[in-house]
Parts: C-alpha cells; sequence; structure tokens
C-alpha cells in the first residue's frame, strides 16, 4: 500500500512539471506563428525562380529528399538566413523561421 502511494504521488508530480512545459510549447509555437506572419517569406506555389528573384540567392540549397513514388515526392529545401523554404517539386509548399524554438537552426545536420 505504501509503495502505492509513492508511485501515485511521483506520477501527479511528473503530471503537473509536463503541463507548465505543455503550456510553454504552446505559447512559443503561437509567438512564432505570430512572428511569420509580420515577415515577409516566400508563399505557397511561388516557383524557385521567383523565390530566388525575390529573395535572393540562398545560402545553400540542401539535397533534395523523396522523389520515389507519387506518395513522396520529391521536396526541395532552401536556406536563408533567417527562414528556410520547403519545394515540392519546383513550387513553395511551406516556409518557416530559421529559430532555435522550431529546432530547425541547422538544416543541415537533418538527413
Amino acid at each position: 500500500m505504501k509503495t502505492y502511494r509513492i508511485r501515485l504521488g511521483l506520477a501527479a508530480l511528473l503530471a503537473l512539471a509536463v503541463v507548465p512545459a505543455a503550456a510553454q510549447a504552446d505559447n512559443l509555437l503561437i509567438n512564432r506563428v505570430q512572428q511569420e506572419k509580420g515577415m515577409n517569406l516566400p508563399s505557397r506555389g511561388m516557383t524557385m525562380s521567383q523565390v530566388e528573384k525575390q529573395f535572393g540567392a540562398p545560402q545553400r540549397k540542401l539535397s533534395p529528399r523523396g522523389g520515389d513514388s507519387a506518395k513522396h515526392p520529391l521536396i526541395n529545401r532552401w536556406d536563408y538566413s533567417n527562414f528556410i523554404v520547403y519545394f515540392e517539386h519546383s513550387h513553395v509548399i511551406h516556409s518557416v523561421l530559421n529559430t532555435p524554438a522550431g529546432n530547425n537552426t541547422n538544416p543541415a545536420a537533418v538527413n
């Protein structure tokens, strides 16, 4: 019975520790989305040439991934100083800030 109470107490403490961390993560995500809305980032549907014309050449073009089937289209990633642009084939599908909150400060390290 004593072991049960100890385990229950530890579980309650763990639950209390996780709730603030989850709330903080939600705040970081909300702040990041608001920051992205205020920035001039490449928009969905732009072509590679349009992105390069408007934002200049990327610092680096990472190796493409996928392309082995219709379910896995070719994805290209371009790294700029403040953001990363993701392309499906040659069109933008998403642009994200290079922030520690997004855990994408070094996209070249991701395989």
